[in-house]
């Protein structure tokens, strides 16, 4: 008979049925349970140990077994130790998870009066169950497309939300992989041009009771419990360990297409919470070494996520599960990247975020990982990082968001601040070595505003949220025209379309990683609610058939446009002419260069970038004032006459041969 193994962790099919392996450095005895289809219960004491892993060889285990663990030890919360048999536990390195909560006394380890006091409520029938899955899949030919980051266009999508009501993905697949999968889905995509698809979290998440109890669902999955599990409420073809072929099967139809799929990946948090949350899986097999607790208090857990608990990434056993499940979504799921949620507090290991963390240190050594995107949202609840990642991370740029905003709603100031965002943030990134394409531009995501909420509401409209509108950031942007919602108003509507176009042109002719909120190419609102995390409804979900198909148009053309010319995707900064292959001119509007009383000027509000790199050159045009400014163009690069490109106002005119152009109020215009 083959012999047990504490590696790898988790349940490992061999001959006659399977390797089981657990880690605890506080349990006594582990129990691994599985479950026949009516429910009963089948326990089997794992018997060897080696180190702090709990392993043995448990017969009769198959394909579409459905599992927990019961882990037996102390239950002593003022030390950290909440261990209580109980009540079943989730795998953690489950790679499929089927069920739901039945939401009560029973999922909570602690008696819910009497924090302190153990609870032995049997919580196995109102807990999901882990399964095993199989994990052969034809991958066939795939390819991965393997995008330079300078050629990337990034769109951030939620897998239920972008099919739920496409007209033309069969009814029985919508909202889920295989309808994310479908051609009529992969054809808008790559029919709009972009190069990846960034997917909100996919791997397995809870549906918490405190939205439940409102009629609400957590629509983003922010509260993830399965770190190697495809979320199961989005496979069409079964949750017993079929999401995880459905899941492959949509990246290799992404492959195929040329798109490249980067995960949503929530590791700084699970959703197990604080001392008065739930007991689903790491918190009773080993609280201290999954969860970082405030010293010299074990019973509290230290937060710089918002959400009760934080991952202890400075423990070997977390730290490893996270590399573990990285290489799993890379290897076994083929995976591109990763975009990593409140990446921050990943990297604090004695509370201060670090460079030198012991979680940037393990990917960058590891030869699986470091070949694949890795994004970083740089900031959490305790701190604001844009900037502080090492060279081989791209960062979600907040200060790009915030300035281009300001930039097109006509503030005074902010000229500068704009001018170093279109350049990929030079003064953030240039002086440690690092390139534009750290940069992740965008002007709005997942989380706020739509861009067609942006430029119709002054205010939020979170009314629905069920928290008296409280929730979600004030956001007080002004771009409505004037007017708040939809209006019959010609005038408002044409400058609420102008600013559209100008935001995504924007981001577009932008040097660095420019990222499109999933339905901003077709002006999807959401009713001027800027967090609609709760809502798994039409608040959310694409409108296909009110699509603005001219917005639409003007997208696919933008990003046609930035393929088009490598002066708008430089891979490093541009210094001044004649200096490199890369150059960039920053100019007033008179064609003359900018002294510091005009970068000073807070009524200066235009401004003319001429890009070149090699034979190739743009000249960009922003005009955010009242007025119409007219342009002085500087001669051609190479010779010849300048002629449109792209702009945000539809009229725009150019004359071959002319030295000016007019830029009406509120626009821009790119010329080639």
């Amino acid at each position: 008979m083959t012999s047990s193994s504490r590696s790898p962790l988790g349940v490992t099919l061999v001959d006659g049925g399977a390797n089981v392996a657990l880690f605890s450095t506080t349990a006594d005895r582990v129990e691994f349970c599985h479950f026949d289809d009516d429910g009963t219960e089948h326990r089997t004491e794992l018997t060897h140990r080696t180190g702090y892993t709990f392993h043995d060889i448990v017969p009769d285990v198959t394909v579409g077994t459905r599992y927990g663990f019961r882990v037996h030890g102390p239950w002593d919360p003022a030390n950290g130790l909440r261990h209580n048999p109980a009540k079943l536990l989730l795998d953690p390195y489950a790679t499929a998870i089927d069920g739901t909560y039945e939401w009560g006394q029973a999922l909570f380890g602690h008696d819910m009066e009497h924090p302190d006091q153990i609870d032995e409520t049997d919580s196995a029938s109102a807990m999901p169950k882990s399964v095993v899955a199989d994990r052969t899949f034809d991958w066939g030919d795939d390819t991965r497309p393997d995008t330079h980051l300078s050629d990337t266009v990034v769109y951030e999508v939620h897998v239920k939300g972008f099919t739920q009501q496409h007209p033309d993905v069969p009814e029985d697949i919508r909202g889920t992989y295989a309808g994310m999968a479908h051609p009529a889905a992969i054809q808008h995509l790559v029919d709009l041009g972009v190069t990846a698809v960034e997917l909100l979290p996919t791997q397995q998440f809870v549906q918490d009771s405190t939205l439940a109890d409102k009629g609400l669902r957590n629509y983003w999955g922010y509260n993830s419990i399965g770190f190697f599990a495809p979320h199961d409420e989005y496979a069409s073809s079964g949750t017993a360990g079929q999401q995880v072929a459905e899941f492959k099967q949509m990246v290799k139809a992404m492959h195929a297409a040329g798109l490249e799929v980067i995960m949503d990946v929530v590791y700084n948090h699970t959703a197990e919470g604080n001392h008065m949350g739930p007991t689903l899986s790491f918190k009773g097999i080993d609280n201290p070494s999954y969860y970082r607790l405030v010293e010299d208090d074990g019973s509290s857990y230290f937060d710089t996520t918002g959400t009760g608990n934080s991952l202890n990434v400075a423990h070997p056993a977390a730290l490893g599960l996270i590399a573990d499940s990285l290489r799993y979504w890379v290897e076994e799921m083929h995976v591109d990247g990763f975009r990593f949620d409140l990446a921050t507090t990943l990297t604090r290991q004695d509370n201060e975020a670090s460079r030198r963390s012991a979680f940037l240190d393990i990917i960058h050594q590891d030869p699986v990982l470091r070949g694949v995107k890795m994004i970083a949202e740089p900031w959490d609840t305790a701190g604001y990082q844009v900037g502080g990642f090492p060279a081989e991370w791209s960062e979600w740029n907040g200060k790009y968001r915030d300035d281009m905003r300001a930039f097109w709603r006509g503030d005074e100031g902010v000229l500068g601040d704009a001018v170093q965002r279109f350049l990929g943030s030079p003064d953030v990134y240039e002086g440690s070595r690092r390139a534009p394409v750290c940069s992740v531009d965008f002007v709005t995501a997942h989380d706020g505003f739509t861009l067609a909420d942006l430029t119709m509401y002054a205010e939020k409209h979170n009314e629905a949220n069920g928290e008296d509108n409280e929730d979600g950031e004030s956001n007080n942007t002004s771009f409505n025209g004037g007017i708040e919602g939809p209006t019959d108003d010609g005038a408002v509507n044409d400058y609420r379309d102008r600013q559209r176009r100008n935001f995504l042109g924007t981001l577009l002719l932008s040097a660095g990683v420019p990222m499109i909120l999933g339905g901003d190419e077709i002006a999807r609102s959401q009713g001027g609610n800027n967090n609609a995390y709760c809502h798994d409804d039409e608040i959310s979900w694409f409108d296909w058939t009110a699509a603005d198909r001219d917005l639409l148009a003007f997208t696919r053309s933008a990003i046609a446009f930035r393929k088009q010319h490598a002066a708008l995707r430089p891979e490093w900064y541009r210094t001044a002419p004649g200096d490199s292959d890369s150059t960039v001119s920053v100019l007033r509007a008179d064609n003359a260069g900018f002294e510091d009383a005009d970068w000073a000027d807070a009524g200066n509000r235009a401004v003319m970038l001429v890009l070149e790199h090699g034979s190739d050159a743009v000249a960009v045009l922003l005009n955010t004032s009242e007025t119409t400014v007219e342009f002085t163009l500087p001669e051609k690069p190479g010779g010849g006459t300048w002629s449109l490109g792209l702009s945000s106002d539809p009229d725009q005119q150019v004359d071959d041969g002319a030295g000016s152009v007019l830029v009406r109020d509120a626009s821009f215009t790119a010329l080639t």
